[in-house]
């Protein structure tokens, strides 16, 4: 295998670290938010009560990786299956990884709402876009994909 095709796991597994720290950051302010007095015990936690605003915004953060990325997810596994990676490709998954940074960075540390949005539209683009290149010249064999 070349190295573009893998070139396209590097995106994939530096937004399963962002994904990871969220989980680890979660767990460490909900424990600080019990050890505090913030909340009642963990059983808060478990009954989807109001989250501590200390931890409400990275799990707020966490589920979004689990919204649009589910569909990132799934088009690089059909790009690497397929062995269907181009340098367009890579470059939209860099896109995407680096406005899910800037996404998550905006959500957890401002109330800029704007921005967020803004970001997310370019991961949702970039997505799109992946979709797009991958799925135009097999759905319209005449179509000269990128």
């Amino acid at each position: 295998m070349t190295a573009l095709p893998n070139a396209i796991l590097w995106p994939v597994a530096l937004h399963l670290a962002l994904v990871l720290a969220l989980f680890v950051t979660v767990s460490i302010t909900r424990m600080r938010a019990v050890r505090h007095g913030d909340v009642p015990g963990v059983g808060h936690f478990a009954r989807k009560s109001p989250e501590p605003e200390a931890s409400r915004r990275y799990a707020a953060n966490l589920t979004n990786q689990f919204e649009v990325p589910t569909f990132f997810y799934v088009v690089i596994a059909l790009l690497y299956a397929t062995d269907a990676v181009t340098g367009m490709q890579v470059a939209l998954a860099w896109v995407f990884l680096i406005g899910r940074l800037i996404h998550s960075a905006v959500q957890t540390q401002t109330d800029n709402v704007p921005l967020r949005g803004m970001v997310f539209c370019i991961n949702f683009l970039a997505v799109v876009g992946m979709w797009a290149i991958f799925l135009l010249p097999r759905l319209f064999p005449g179509f000269a994909g990128v």
